[in-house]
């Protein structure tokens, strides 16, 4: 039977105060086959935060959104980039929404940039039994309440720093949890492309990146469905770059 939103939503919201990982617990979860679609899973202290490509996401106790969230995919592995996009497209837009004068963009793939600083980001971890597509893990990890950011991340930033507002830890992990899950089971792949390219942060502008030692400067044009980032480089060539091939620039 075919999942509907109501269901995923109606599932619990674990609150915790302190875990190694969200994604680590919810992993914990399928293993002992006790989650289920819409799952979510909150902390207010992670002990060993999880970032993309083995980094560690730090926080300090209450003042981030740090949550997870279980989905059961519907559909092949070869949509497992729209899973990122469901969910850092649902917080831009949630953002959005509370904070109108902020600059909301998604930094490709999976950061989110207030204000031209990142304020947080996504790990997706997926479980596969089989050829199977079984679970799909969503980590979300934003700054919320930090009025200052250590000396060493001076592209950090929190929403309390960008808006000069605080907000509910609880109502921010309500909303985006049912925008996610709605883009998750009911948006059109399309739509959502086209949204998040619209959200892309410095789209149209042109890019410094780092490639095995050597730095070069690149016009951003989009993302593919696939997580590509299509890009013109300064000789008018189009080239699509990977995740994790090359590292951008910040400077």
């Amino acid at each position: 039977m075919a999942l509907s939103l109501p269901t995923a939503s109606d599932a619990p919201i674990i609150e915790l105060d302190t875990i190694d990982s969200t994604n680590n617990y919810a992993m914990r979860l399928i293993d002992a086959d006790t989650a289920q679609a819409g799952l979510t899973i909150t902390a207010r202290e992670q002990t060993d935060g999880k970032g993309q490509r083995g980094r560690v996401w730090q926080d300090s106790p209450g003042e981030s959104l740090l949550m997870s969230i279980v989905a059961v995919p519907l559909h092949g592995l070869d949509r497992q980039f729209l899973f990122n996009v469901a969910a850092t497209l649902g917080i831009a837009e949630v953002l959005q929404k509370l904070c109108e004068n902020c600059d909301i963009r998604i930094k490709w793939p999976n950061d989110i940039i207030v204000n031209d600083k990142k304020a947080g980001g996504v790990l997706i971890e997926n479980v596969i039994r089989g050829s199977h597509w079984a679970y799909s893990i969503i980590g979300l990890g934003l700054n919320v309440w930090q009025e200052a950011m250590p000396a060493g991340l001076p592209y950090a930033t929190s929403l309390r720093m960008a808006s000069g507002k605080g907000y509910d830890l609880k109502m921010l992990v309500d909303m985006l949890r049912t925008q996610i899950l709605q883009h998750i089971y009911y948006a059109d792949d399309t739509t959502m492309m086209q949204q998040y390219n619209q959200y892309l942060y410095r789209k149209g502008q042109v890019q410094r990146f780092e490639e095995d030692g050597q730095e070069w400067e690149a016009m951003i044009n989009g993302v593919t469905a696939d997580g590509q980032l299509v890009v013109q480089r300064t000789d008018g060539t189009m080239q699509r770059l990977t995740h994790g091939v090359v590292n951008w620039q910040w400077q």
